[in-house]
Formats: C-alpha cells, sequence, structure tokens
C-alpha cells in the first residue's frame, strides 16, 4: 500500500505564499502525482500534476501562473509552491498517486493522501 502525507498548509494572507509537501510511502508505482482541492461545499478539484518520469505538467487555468508543482524523486516527494495566494484559494488540498504516466483524471488517481488546510484570507 502506498501512503501519502502532505504538509505545509496554514492561514497565510491574500497575496503570500506557501509550499504544501506530499511525501508517499510504501510500494509506489512512479508515474504521476497530483495535487487536488476541496472547498467546503464545493467539489474536489484538480489543481496540478506532474509526471514522474520527465516532469510533464499540467495546471488548471485557476492557478496557472501562480503555482508551481515540483517533485523529488529520490524522496517520493511532490510539492505545490503556491503565490499570489487568492481568497478563492482557500480549499484542504490533497495530493495524489496515478498509475498514468499523467492525468488530470480525479478518477484515475489510485491513492490519496488526507489532505491539508490552506486558508487565505483578504
Amino acid at each position: 500500500q502506498v501512503q501519502l502525507v502532505e504538509s505545509g498548509g496554514g492561514l497565510v494572507q491574500a497575496g503570500g505564499s506557501l509550499r504544501l509537501s506530499c511525501a508517499a510511502s510504501g510500494r509506489t508505482v512512479s508515474y504521476a502525482m497530483g495535487w487536488f482541492r476541496q472547498a467546503p461545499g464545493k467539489e474536489r478539484e484538480f489543481v496540478a500534476t506532474i509526471s514522474w518520469i520527465g516532469g510533464i505538467t499540467y495546471y488548471a487555468d485557476s492557478v496557472k501562473g501562480r503555482f508551481t508543482i515540483s517533485r523529488d524523486n529520490a524522496k517520493n516527494t511532490v510539492y505545490l509552491q503556491m503565490n499570489s495566494l487568492k481568497p478563492e484559494d482557500t480549499a484542504v488540498y490533497s495530493c495524489a498517486v496515478s498509475d498514468r504516466t499523467v492525468t488530470m483524471v480525479k478518477g484515475e488517481y489510485r491513492y490519496w493522501g488526507q489532505g491539508t488546510q490552506v486558508t487565505v484570507s483578504s
């Protein structure tokens, strides 16, 4: 089994920055890792993804130019650098692992972390 543990969430003012980390343990399949978020009363939505091999990235339009996803293969860790944060970025952010090379589709991610809360005040 693969376990994912997110960290780095917190409370920041609008315009601020946070860096989220997601450490994977167990028997991993090194394909795509991604970040998703879910705000209260809303469905979980795609944020960013990266292929383990090659570093191919995709971003949701809402975060493009502000967020950067990266990975450290040796540490089985993926990061999400979040800059110029807006109140609408407030959500629980979860990382996930997929068997696909790279994908934005929630249903194609097999393992999920517990999530970390990000709150952006105005």
